[in-house]
């Protein structure tokens, strides 16, 4: 019996521990949001008006249906390659792109 209870134990810490990196995901997102995509985008991802009005394009707001129905991996290529007149963002990558991928879920 102590035995079973230990092995529960340590199954629940386990899945506590695998929970982590989802909850940190969004959150490391917002970071590096704030740092390299703000300025552009907003603070709440709605767009910045200036930018879109000197850029001469329309900026969806990123938490539309439009932007969110976009898969994981389109997002990740938009800020790894860019598209249209957004560059890409080369200060951004490896698990840092997941994450702002995460942040943007949020935005829904």
């Amino acid at each position: 019996m102590v035995k079973m209870k230990i092995q529960i134990l340590n199954g629940a810490v386990l899945l506590g521990l695998l929970a982590i990196p989802v909850i940190a995901g969004p959150t490391e997102g917002k970071v590096v949001y704030d740092k390299s995509c703000k300025s552009c985008h907003g603070a709440e991802g709605q767009g910045n008006p200036g930018i879109a009005k000197m850029m001469k394009v329309e900026m969806k707001a990123l938490g539309s249906k439009e932007v969110q129905a976009k898969s994981d991996d389109d997002l990740k290529k938009v800020v790894a390659q860019g598209s249209g007149k957004m560059k890409p963002v080369t200060s951004v990558s490896g698990k840092q792109v997941d994450d702002v991928v995460a942040f943007i879920r949020t935005l829904k």
